[in-house]
């Protein structure tokens, strides 16, 4: 009884002191940073503690890597890959690296050239590589262009000036055969004419003619010829779908000189309404395989000549691959010298699958989550992985053993791994009389120097993904690092329509937007609060672009949260609806109502309309040259705020559009939601932030 109450005491006179040495005391409350200590730490308010990782190593200059990639014409020990460097105007450059050299990176694309595609604005699918000769899609032009060695200058191979763009080629019969997206020659053609084929063409230097294979259907991708040359595979679906919705497989036999198909040999292999199939690929012996959602999760199929299609190994309650928003992913490889042995990423575990004995065996390569393996042609595999303490990298995996090394890492660690906050998967109870579940990543709050007083819980920022059909990642994540090292708990919300959890799961956002992440968001913080792990009178939420209309509904269709943070989110899903790219235009029939019948739905479920419900702080960052969400959906709600007398900021980035790219205002909008959360949750930041936001009604 005497040591509780000394303990009392102590933790009292610590927190008034505000931030204090302790030598002695190694007590701390059962808070979800806090254990028992055989070290001493300083005991200061959640919020405030001071971390090494300021806004400016956050946004540090590192590159982003893309995609990887192997000569699918020599499968050697070469891996190939892009990356996004930010230090160098945001270009992608094409670099590679063999394990024959001399273990130096290799780059090929240099000056104004940028690997980077615009099919489906998203992208992805930019460049391959055929006997040593890397072809890419060039950013300024969309011109496809040809680099026989990192020491030449690469040459166009397809014709300048008629609004053409390419993505995810490959290959055969000395041809190229890729998608092609047109936008009439000024490249200024509405999202109704904007027209996709897959094209043939041949690969010499020389600009050839180009031989239209497949046409008719809205969106086309994975065009992928047998090894033997005889045939070719594709992907393709139509509005209003979206690839995770209703996609077909189709293959068909080429002629000997692959500029044509063969009359009357298409056929439909698999897919249809309610089937989402994608990433068709041959195996070495010509047998086609592809991932299909049929038994409501996407596992790998087989198709052989007059059989009908099956699992491989049978259906898993995991999911393979990732959803289709980019040209070029690929969940699974073949071994090309045992074609009963592929390579595997259940829900971004590496597996090693035995088809002959239809088992599935894991690789353990020290990363969590891994993609695009690439088999090489001796037993090697290549893989991009990342995890909850390493940034993301390109691994050469010793398929046999497991044995794993780093090949390129896209950025170094340069602060001490204690400050790392590992998060943890949690599921809870949501929607209607909590009959459901949702998921999301709790990282609680991590500093090797620093706890919060005892009794005393922290604030929690919620994070909502974009997409929206897209998932929270575990993978080392310097925004929620940020948060953690100054003790703010973040749980990042996988809510029901994200993808990793089943069909069915991915579905029930459908004309749902707006209201299943909503409360998906609202009950994980719900859920915290009751398991005593953060303080509920200190709850935030943030989110940008489709994760900026939940932050903003949640705010307005709920009273959970006591101050959010919108950048440059969606207020007016009319606006959205009318002024969107090809490839999204008729992605609210489904997440919303069928346009234009459903106008009420989207009236009713857009924030902009319901600035009167808003009764809680909120900060906007916004872009001036936004085109996506126009400032004034932005300031509308802001002036409706401040006319309220409710504490709010609006933060305006000059020269920004959908998405801030410049670093100081990368660093302006981390620092200004921290000083923002601060000064209404009421703790105070260490860091020294020299401009801070304006702040009205405070």
């Amino acid at each position: 009884m005497i040591l509780r109450k000394l303990r009392r005491i102590a933790s009292r006179l610590l927190a008034k002191a505000h931030s204090v040495d302790v030598t002695t005391v190694t007590w701390f409350s059962p808070g979800p940073s806090q254990h028992l200590m055989s070290s001493a730490r300083k005991i200061a308010p959640f919020g405030s503690w001071p971390s090494p990782l300021n806004a400016a190593e956050v946004t540090a200059n590192s590159t982003r890597l893309e995609e990887v990639r192997i000569d699918s014409a020599k499968s050697a020990g070469t891996i190939y890959w892009s990356e996004m460097r930010p230090s160098d105007g945001g270009r992608n450059r094409i670099c590679s690296w063999s394990r024959d050299g001399d273990g130096k990176v290799v780059q090929w694309t240099k000056g104004d050239f940028n690997a980077r595609t615009r099919v489906h604005e998203y992208g992805g699918g930019s460049f391959f590589v055929y006997e040593g000769v890397v072809y890419f899609s060039n950013f300024m032009d969309q011109v496809m262009y040809r680099q026989t060695s990192p020491d030449v200058d690469p040459v166009p191979v397809t014709p300048t000036g008629k609004g053409w763009r390419y993505a995810d080629g490959v290959c055969s019969k000395g041809r190229v055969f890729c998608v092609r997206e047109d936008h009439g020659e000024n490249g200024d053609a509405k999202p109704s004419e904007v027209k996709n084929v897959i094209v043939s063409f041949g690969v010499q230097s020389q600009i050839q003619e180009q031989s239209v294979l497949v046409e008719g259907c809205d969106f086309y991708a994975s065009p992928r010829v047998s090894p033997d040359g005889s045939s070719l595979a594709w992907m393709q679906w139509n509005h209003p779908n979206m690839p995770w919705d209703s996609t077909e497989i189709w293959c068909a036999k080429l002629s000997d000189d692959g500029s044509s198909l063969v009359q009357d040999t298409k056929r439909k292999i698999s897919g249809g309404d309610g089937i989402s199939v994608m990433t068709p690929m041959w195996s070495p012996s010509n047998v086609l395989h592809y991932i299909s959602d049929e038994s409501n999760w996407w596992n790998l199929y087989v198709s052989k000549e007059n059989e009908s299609p099956v699992p491989v190994i049978g259906n898993k309650n995991e999911e393979i691959g990732l959803p289709h928003w980019q040209f070029g992913n690929q969940g699974y490889a073949f071994n090309p010298e045992n074609p009963s042995k592929i390579a595997l990423t259940y829900n971004g575990d590496l597996s090693l699958v035995d088809v002959d004995l239809k088992s599935s065996t894991p690789i353990k390569t020290g990363f969590r989550s891994h993609r695009d393996p690439l088999f090489c042609s001796d037993g090697h595999l290549f893989v991009l992985a990342s995890s909850s303490a390493q940034f993301p990298a390109i691994l050469d995996v010793n398929s046999k053993t497991g044995d794993a090394r780093v090949v390129y890492s896209s950025r170094d660690l340069t602060f001490d791994a204690e400050y790392i906050s590992v998060p943890k998967k949690i599921t809870y109870p949501s929607g209607k009389d909590l009959k459901e579940e949702s998921h999301a990543y709790f990282y609680a709050p991590k500093n090797k120097d620093y706890a919060g007083p005892d009794g005393e819980l922290p604030p929690l920022l919620v994070r909502a993904h974009g997409g929206p059909t897209a998932s929270a990642s575990s993978s080392l994540n310097l925004q929620h690092q940020y948060w953690t090292s100054r003790g703010v708990a973040v749980l990042d919300v996988d809510y029901r329509g994200s993808t990793g959890y089943g069909r069915r799961y991915r579905d029930r956002l459908k004309l749902n937007w707006g209201i299943c992440d909503v409360e998906d968001c609202c009950e994980g913080a719900r859920y915290l609060v009751k398991q005593k792990l953060v303080d509920g009178k200190r709850l935030t939420i943030d989110g940008g672009s489709a994760g900026g209309f939940t932050t903003l509904a949640a705010l307005a269709f709920d009273n959970v949260f006591n101050a959010g943070c919108s950048k440059y989110g969606v207020a007016d899903l009319v606006a959205l609806q009318l002024e969107t790219h090809k490839f999204e235009s008729r992605y609210l029939d489904q997440l919303i109502a069928p346009w234009p019948e459903g106008r009420p739905v989207y009236d009713e479920r857009s924030p902009i309309n319901h600035v009167d419900k808003l009764n809680c702080s909120v900060i906007f960052f916004q872009g001036d040259e936004d085109k996506i969400v126009p400032p004034n959906q932005s300031e509308t709600m802001y002036e409706a705020l401040k006319k309220k007398g409710i504490t709010t900021s609006y933060v305006l980035f000059e020269g920004e559009q959908h998405g801030f790219r410049k670093k100081e205002n990368v660093i302006a909008c981390l620092e200004g939601e921290l000083y923002f959360f601060g000064k209404v949750l009421g703790f105070q930041p260490a860091d020294d932030i020299k401009e801070p936001p304006k702040i009205d009604n405070l």
